[in-house]
């Protein structure tokens, strides 16, 4: 309950920044909206690869220092609107800000921190808020690809953007994102939620060696280069379904992060699983009776 709660305030203060600039497509620049708050944006020494965003105080002045150790306008971006969270949350400036002039953010995603969790959500919604990118959805295709097209569009990482895009999918599918034969975490649909039977993947749990993530993962030379991938696989190699269904697996290298991307779809997940159960039926039906 308080993880939805943190989720929500962090959602709705980042769209009303958005209507309160009155930006109508994107792409959306987190550097003019800090400006446009009198907020000063500058880069990081590169050598300084310890945090990827850090917000200052000076008086009653407030600065962003983005990391550039990355050269990705993507991790840019996100570290810019993650700072810009802890300057528009309720009680952030406070909090990260109580005995130091400035908060330096750490790059680990998913830290547990509430206020870190809440900036994330914040710049995530801040980048690629709900009516816009469901509008550009339309146009961009479907999985993999269409991710890659929308990352382009918003100008945001892959990871942040596939993230993003599975919230608003309408059809069953997920994202995982893996290192080596292992989960590091996975995003799954609404739509893919509502089947029964499937088991959540947790982080370090073994990837099933069955799938083609498995066997791209055993290249890290592909990893590091973003190489891709794609194939079939199995419903229940990925979720332990009831079920034996095929569904799209598509994968992709994140460079220099080691780890990979995988993204499974599976439009007509729903009529599959509706057929097979019909099929059961049928057979069961003709099942001989004996009546002794």
């Amino acid at each position: 309950m308080k993880r939805n709660l943190t989720y929500q305030r962090a959602v709705m203060s980042a769209e009303k920044l958005i209507r309160d600039h009155g930006i109508k497509q994107l792409t959306v620049d987190p550097t003019a909206i800090a400006r446009k708050l009198d907020i000063e944006v500058k880069p990081m020494p590169a050598h300084n690869n310890g945090a990827f965003g850090m917000l200052v105080r000076v008086g009653n002045k407030f600065g962003i220092a983005y990391a550039t150790h990355i050269d990705n306008i993507g991790f840019k971006n996100f570290s810019i609107a993650h700072e810009l969270g802890h300057y528009c949350l309720p009680g952030h400036i406070d909090a990260v800000l109580n005995t130091e002039d400035s908060h330096a953010s750490s790059a680990e995603l998913f830290s547990g921190n509430q206020y870190e969790m809440e900036a994330d959500h914040f710049a995530a919604r801040l980048l690629m808020p709900q009516e816009l990118f469901k509008n550009e959805m339309w146009s961009a295709g479907e999985g993999l690809n269409a991710i890659e097209n929308l990352a382009e569009t918003c100008r945001t990482s892959l990871t942040a953007t596939a993230i993003r895009y599975t919230q608003c999918a309408q059809y069953p599918m997920a994202i995982i994102v893996s290192v080596g034969d292992r989960v590091d975490f996975c995003f799954m649909s609404e739509p893919l939620k509502e089947v029964d039977g499937l088991n959540w993947l947790r982080k370090g749990q073994y990837l099933s060696a069955n799938t083609v993530t498995f066997a791209f993962n055993q290249d890290s030379k592909r990893v590091r280069q973003a190489d891709q991938d794609a194939d079939v696989s199995d419903l229940q190699d990925w979720f332990g379904s009831d079920y034996s269904v095929q569904i799209e697996e598509q994968v992709r290298g994140l460079g220099r992060y080691g780890k990979t991307l995988t993204v499974l779809t599976a439009p007509d997940l729903f009529d599959k699983l509706e057929e097979i159960k019909e099929n059961e039926a049928l057979h069961k039906s003709w099942e001989p009776k004996f009546i002794l």
